[in-house]
């Protein structure tokens, strides 16, 4: 009797070949990179989060401050199960300063804490007595919740990790050896804002910046009226 060779059946082979083909494809090509989209995460976080939203007024530049002594009020106060988060919005832009251009992060609601919390009588005057604090935005003195979508495009990041370009340099028109830095806007006049968190809100412009290109404007913000910093970009005239 002869030897005989046993042969895989056809669909062995074919399984097996499939498999080293993907195999080979899978060792020849680097696996695509998987990016979490960090603001995802954020809107779950603020719909299935306890309490609700509000916002406090608080001197300008002590918005830090304040965030500092409400997390130790709570803490001390026994207040963890009522005041849950406390937050003061950030940005990142360029600043000119002295001809020079440099990446800076500051508060973005200048005046503003978002607090969520549960509204009790403990929680509101363990708040309303924190240093720096001068009283909840709301009629009355009754706060009023935000909505998770309003809390959202105040604590949501860039859509994507991009390095932004500072803004071109300001047009200029040359008088001799002097330089004479030319704006399109002036103090009173009233633009509407085209990008960022005030986007669709009109304006009135305060002060111009004409070396940095940049406006101070008042925009209205809770029945508030608040100073804003804008780059020409992103407002229009009206």
């Amino acid at each position: 009797m002869s030897d005989q060779t046993l042969m895989p059946e056809p669909e062995e082979m074919a399984e097996t070949a499939g498999s080293e083909a993907a195999e080979e494809t899978t060792d020849g090509a680097e696996a695509p990179e998987v990016v979490e989209d960090p603001n995802a995460e954020l809107l779950i976080a603020l719909q299935t989060a306890p309490g609700d939203w509000y916002v406090v007024h608080s001197y300008a530049g002590y918005e830090r401050r304040v965030k500092a002594n409400i997390e130790v009020a709570r803490k001390t106060q026994d207040l963890e199960e009522e005041i849950f988060q406390v937050e003061v919005p950030m940005e990142t832009v360029w600043e000119v300063k002295k001809g020079e251009r440099k990446r800076v992060e500051r508060v973005k609601l200048p005046g503003y804490v978002l607090i969520r919390m549960e509204h009790s009588a403990a929680s509101w005057t363990a708040i309303r007595n924190t240093p720096g604090v001068t009283g909840f935005v709301g009629h009355g003195g009754d706060p009023i919740p935000l909505s998770v979508a309003e809390v959202f495009e105040m604590l949501k990041g860039p859509e994507r990790p991009v390095e932004r370009k500072p803004e071109e340099a300001p047009a200029q028109e040359r008088t001799g050896t002097k330089e004479v830095l030319v704006s399109q806007y002036q103090a009173g006049d009233v633009v509407t804002v085209i990008d960022g968190p005030f986007e669709s809100l009109q304006a009135t412009i305060s002060e111009v910046n004409v070396e940095a290109q940049r406006i101070t404007a008042m925009v209205e913000l809770f029945g508030r009226e608040t100073p804003v910093e804008l780059r020409y970009d992103q407002v229009t005239a009206i």
